[in-house]
């Protein structure tokens, strides 16, 4: 072979695969400076045939057809042998196929198929001959049954088969929306018609779903037919097409969107069963996608050697990952025509079918299915929820398909075991509850019994019965806090008694983590801050009042019991703001009790930077309302200090000296004060030095010096308030406070 045939074979061998449209814009590029080269390429294709079905549409006429259209052959109302031809049909590469009547020794429909007028070369010959004597082996009622040949007159080969009109098998599917099951069952009947050709010796080596037609039987159901085996190989010694045709060293035979590996390695000769298997596995690969897993304009384009690399070394991606990366409009229209939702097509092909594509599409064939029975069988164990061989049999894997196949058992039994559980947890939280009531119970009644006992003012049986409740409550009952009344009635008895640090360590026993983070808390903070006050411990007291007051604004008590502890813990900035927000809060109240308390805690100090009008007319709703209450005494006390603050010194005088009732300390305490100043501030300095006197004395015998303050802790910070602010008046020294003296801190 001279090395410009060798040239001209290559070029041919790239146009041949091209579609006809195609093919003269490829020479046009190709031998664009050679027009001897491209004649004899323009010769070659139409002397040579194209291996396509029998049924396909004609293609387009070949390139030198394109100018002159010839008329020749056989044509309809023509009579071949028995047989009057009646219409074309199709045509493909080097055959006609006509619609003929057979008049004897039946009458029936047949198609006949005859090589076309100029083909009849010795290798179209063969190739015809290899079909005709293909398909005269198969007895399946999936593979077009051939009735007759022979020759026309003119010595053209010709054979007669079974009529088959139909759609391809792509089509078919798209066209009737068939869900993937049953395309499945379709795509299992073709399998067995490919096994029944192998086990006739054949290899079809072409299968692709133009080759495989889906017809109807006289009930609606759909039958696959295989057709078109003019490539079929011998792989007996049957006088097939390998037997008598030399195959040129580099023609691809098939179809390369559908070829399988060793078909692109052109050593046809070594070609066996599992090349058709390969492309089955093309075939599965478009009924579950719409696409093969290789374009074939894209391989054809990229030339010859492009194609075999690609066929031989490239993996095709998953089908199921192939629809999930698709456009998202694409996928749909695929999912429509399986009838389906997109991802629920995604989830129908992920896993087994992926397993079965891919294994039966492996480029080495050793680890494909054996045979195309093989093959059909794994897709059956699919659509049976069986366990398929294509994909590692893992334990876990082998029980999901067991629960797949016997589904209604495996729901039965796990509502039967989930009915067990749920009846467990039931029982158990019955028992759980049961308990619980039965320990809260228990808590309880210590709790009233340390209750009985703090009221009956026996602090030691108190203390004992309350421990048991706490500790019924630590072990079963997760740390619940007892109820607010009860600890506070004990605390207090024990507080009373002097079993400060005692209450103290109760109280702590009591307030855990849990409960100082949650919502409960509040319920024991006012009596935290209580304790930590008469405890003397004033920075942890204010750091719990605040807490309270941020939870509680509108409690007057929660401002009432942080006042005094700004005062004594000099936070002075915090003081005027929270007098501020007192004046704002409280200033239209009605309630001698809160008039009271808030215009004491805002006349503390010498200066609380609010409107002393406002606070002054609390003091006086206080002292009016409460003329006959047991407090009036404290009331008194508001008064005298507010018209003090305001400058009215007489009227302070005035106040202050109102005759002691008896019923407190306190407020004598804070009226000797208040009395000293309005006298020094009226020019009776004399006077108010003697006054002043008085009240240290009275200070000194009647409130604890370096002691624990008690329960009246508020009471007496605001007298050792006053009575510092009155020593440093009349002793001349600058008005600036501090904390009490004598108290501790």
């Amino acid at each position: 072979m001279t090395p410009n045939s060798g040239r001209a074979l290559e070029v041919f061998t790239e146009a041949f695969q091209l579609p006809v449209e195609e093919q003269s814009a490829f020479l046009d590029r190709v031998c664009a400076e050679d027009e001897g080269l491209r004649r004899k390429i323009e010769a070659l294709l139409r002397s040579n045939e194209r291996a396509g079905s029998f049924l396909e549409e004609p293609p387009t006429a070949s390139i030198s057809e394109k100018r002159e259209k010839v008329t020749a052959g056989e044509k309809p109302g023509d009579q071949v042998g028995r047989y009057k031809l009646l219409q074309q049909l199709g045509e493909g590469g080097c055959g006609v196929v006509f619609l003929a009547e057979q008049e004897e020794p039946v009458r029936r429909r047949v198609a006949l198929k005859v090589i076309k007028p100029g083909m009849d070369t010795k290798s179209v010959i063969a190739r015809f001959g290899a079909e005709r004597q293909a398909l005269a082996l198969m007895d399946h009622p999936s593979i077009a049954k051939i009735f007759d040949a022979g020759a026309t007159e003119s010595g053209r080969p010709y054979f007669v088969m079974e009529v088959v009109r139909g759609l391809k098998i792509t089509d078919y599917c798209d066209q009737n929306f068939v869900s993937t099951a049953q395309r499945l069952d379709l795509f299992i009947q073709v399998c067995d018609a490919v096994q029944h050709a192998h086990q006739k010796g054949i290899i079809h080596r072409d299968i692709k779903p133009s080759n495989i037609l889906i017809t109807t039987s006289p009930e609606g159901t759909p039958i696959p037919k295989v057709i078109d085996f003019g490539i079929a190989k011998a792989i007996t010694g049957l006088p097939l097409t390998d037997k008598t045709l030399f195959t040129n060293f580099d023609m691809l035979i098939g179809t390369p969107a559908y070829m399988s590996p060793e078909q692109a390695d052109m050593t046809s000769i070594d070609v066996d069963t599992r090349s058709d298997i390969y492309s089955l596995g093309v075939l599965l690969y478009e009924l579950l996608t719409g696409m093969t897993p290789f374009d074939t304009q894209e391989l054809l384009k990229s030339g010859l050697d492009e194609v075999r690399r690609v066929i031989r070394t490239k993996d095709p991606v998953r089908p199921s990952t192939r629809l999930s990366t698709m456009a998202a409009g694409n996928l749909t229209v695929i999912a429509q025509r399986h009838h389906v939702e997109p991802r629920r097509l995604i989830r129908e092909v992920r896993g087994d079918l992926d397993w079965i594509v891919i294994k039966a599409m492996e480029k080495d064939r050793n680890r494909r299915y054996v045979t195309a029975h093989g093959l059909a069988v794994d897709v059956e164990r699919f659509l049976h929820k069986e366990a398929i061989v294509a994909r590692p049999p893992s334990a876990l894997y082998k029980l999901r398909k067991l629960i797949q196949r016997n589904r209604l058992a495996f729901i039965s039994l796990l509502l039967i075991l989930l009915l067990l559980v749920v009846a467990l947890a039931v029982t158990s939280s019955l028992l759980i509850v049961q308990r619980r009531a039965l320990h809260l119970s228990d808590a309880l009644q210590w709790e009233s019994k340390a209750t009985e006992f703090a009221l009956e003012r026996k602090p030691e049986d108190a203390e004992g019965a309350f421990r048991k409740s706490l500790e019924i409550r630590r072990q079963y009952l997760n740390g619940e806090p007892p109820t607010p009344s009860a600890t506070r009635t004990v605390l207090d008895c024990l507080s009373d008694y002097g079993k400060l640090a005692i209450a103290k360590e109760l109280l702590n026993q009591i307030l855990t983590p849990s409960v100082l983070s949650g919502e409960r808390y509040f319920e024991f903070s006012s009596y935290h801050a209580e304790l930590c006050g008469r405890l003397g411990q004033w920075q942890t007291a204010a750091v719990v009042a605040k807490r309270l007051l941020d939870h509680e604004p509108d409690d007057h008590l929660a401002y009432h019991t942080l006042a005094p502890l700004y005062v004594v813990t000099t936070n002075l900035v915090a003081y005027h703001q929270l007098c501020l927000k007192i004046v704002s809060t409280f200033s239209n109240t009605t309630d001698m009790f809160v008039a009271d308390r808030m215009s004491k805690d805002c006349l503390m100090l010498p200066s609380a930077g609010v409107d002393l009008n406002a606070v002054a007319a609390m003091a006086k709703l206080a002292v009016t309302k409460g003329k006959d209450s047991y407090a009036y005494d404290f009331f008194v006390c508001s008064e005298a200090l507010a018209q003090y603050r305001l400058g009215n010194y007489q009227e302070a005088i005035y106040w202050a000296q109102v005759p002691d009732l008896g019923h407190w300390i306190q407020p004598k305490a804070d009226n000797l004060a208040i009395l000293a100043m309005a006298q020094f501030k009226s020019g009776n300095v004399e006077t108010a030095r003697l006054t002043m006197t008085k009240c240290n004395e009275y200070i000194a015998s009647k409130l604890p010096t370096g002691k624990l303050p008690g329960p009246d802790w508020r009471d007496w910070i605001l007298a050792q308030a006053l009575q510092s602010e009155a020593k440093q008046l009349i002793d001349g020294q600058p008005l600036s406070p501090q904390p009490p003296p004598n108290l501790p801190r």
